[in-house]
This record gives C-alpha cells, sequence and structure tokens, in this order.
C-alpha cells in the first residue's frame, strides 16, 4: 500500500504540534458532548407497538419476535444483506458482522440481545455463517414481511418504497437509485415492555457506522478511509477470507 503524503507542510516542532493537538482536543471534547446528548434523545424517541405477529426460521426452528429477545427485554435487529439464491452475504454487511461476536457477552451483560436477520432462507444462512466462523445468532424471514415493514428490502409489488426515511420519489432525485429494488442494510431496535413488544429505532446507510469498529481505527490514522477514489466507499471491503495474504498479513 502507499504511504502517506510526507509533505513538509505537515511536519511541525513539538510544541507547534501540542498546540494544534489542543485546539483539536477541545473539538474532540465538544462532539464527545454532543454524541451524548444525541443518544439521549435517540433513547427518548417514542415507541410503536409491533403488531404484527413476525415468525422467523432459527437453528432450534420457529421463533416469533418475542423469541428472538431470549428472555431479555432488548432486542437489536441487524438487517443483513443476504437474498434468497445469493452465493454469499453482502461484503460490506460482513464487515460490520466481522466486529459482533466479542460484543455478545458484554451485551447480554447489560440486558441485550443481538440478531441478525436475512431473507435468505435458513440453509444458505447456514452455510454461510459456517463459512465466516460467525457465533452471533441469525434467523431467516423468508416468507415473512418482516424486511419489508422495516425497509430492508424493497420491491415495490409487496410495499411501497423507503429507505432511510426517503420514498422512492426522493431517493431518485438524490440518484440513490440503488436503494429502489432489493435488499438493504439497516439495524432496527426492539424493547419488551409487559405483554407488548415496541420499536423504538431504526436506522440505515451511515448511520450504521458506529457498528463499524474497523472504521473507529481508520479515522485515526493519516490515510483515514481513504475511500474517496474509489468507484464507491466501501469499494475495497472483501469477506474476510477473500483479502490476499499481502493484505492481512499480522
Amino acid at each position: 500500500m502507499d504511504r502517506p503524503d510526507m509533505n513538509q507542510s505537515r511536519v511541525a516542532s513539538r510544541d507547534e504540534w501540542i498546540a494544534a493537538r489542543k485546539t483539536l482536543l477541545a473539538k474532540e471534547k465538544e462532539l464527545t458532548r454532543l454524541r451524548d446528548q444525541l443518544s439521549a434523545e435517540r433513547r427518548n424517541l417514542p415507541w410503536v407497538r409491533v403488531e404484527k405477529d413476525y415468525v422467523f426460521d432459527g437453528p432450534s426452528g420457529k421463533r416469533t419476535l418475542a423469541d428472538l429477545f431470549d428472555g431479555r427485554s432488548q432486542l437489536i435487529v441487524y438487517h443483513f444483506m443476504f437474498g434468497p439464491g445469493w452465493e454469499q452475504g453482502c461484503p460490506s454487511c460482513s464487515f460490520l458482522a466481522d466486529h459482533v461476536d466479542g460484543t455478545l457477552a458484554h451485551l447480554a451483560a447489560r440486558d441485550v440481545t443481538f440478531v441478525a436477520v436475512s431473507r435468505a432462507p435458513l440453509e444458505e444462512i447456514r452455510l454461510f455463517q459456517q463459512r465466516m466462523g460467525w457465533r452471533f445468532k441469525w434467523v431467516s424471514s423468508h416468507g415473512s414481511h418482516f424486511n419489508y415493514d422495516f425497509h430492508a428490502t424493497m420491491d415495490e409489488a409487496v410495499a411501497p418504497v423507503e429507505y432511510n426515511y426517503r420514498d422512492k420519489a426522493t431517493l431518485e432525485r438524490l440518484g440513490h437509485t440503488y436503494h429502489v429494488k432489493g435488499e438493504q442494510p439497516g439495524a432496527s431496535v426492539f424493547v419488551r415492555n409487559g405483554d407488548g413488544i415496541y420499536h423504538t429505532y431504526s436506522t440505515y446507510g451511515r448511520g450504521l457506522d458506529l457498528l463499524v469498529g474497523a472504521y473507529n481505527y481508520l479515522d485515526l490514522v493519516p490515510k483515514g478511509r481513504d475511500e474517496d477514489d474509489l468507484a464507491f466507499t466501501m469499494a475495497w471491503v472483501r469477506h474476510h477470507d477473500r483479502y490476499g495474504d499481502a493484505e492481512t498479513r499480522p
């Protein structure tokens, strides 16, 4: 890989660096405060009761949405792009999924269950999950309206197109035509309260960045994400077993 451009204008004395770093630190602290404020507003969104009886295919048989909570009161669903008949799951969704297994015990300790949901049949999911070595729960919504209702699959024959809270006309006007058909990434949050299940939050697109730890690391280094000259932002991402040896050697 190319080294960062070592332009002399980027080189300074230690004292100059400290002054610049302190200026940046003030901005970082302000961003942290704003992020905490935004997180509080996210948690304070109103809840919407889930009225439909969704059923999923899981390794242990049919599972309702209530079953997916696995005895906890909070559930995060990742809408993993993996449609029926696909040979493998989406590389970008797989990039995010690579960050999940290490969090599972910590999430469970805070009353949270994580589940991935895809429309691919369960056997196709099982084979790909086995190949990737992931342990998180992953169920199939094949034959269910779940993906359509939570705007992770676009098909006008089933439901009106909506992605990231924009309708089809808005998406096309903005040039996001790839979001008006087929599988899309997203995450949805649910809570159990008494006998009810409620939808509290969903996010899509760049809203998923905070779930990708590797991006946070890349944002620390001089070259950053280094995606500006790519055909699309995540064009460099591969399934973790598809990088060349030289690219991934420790």
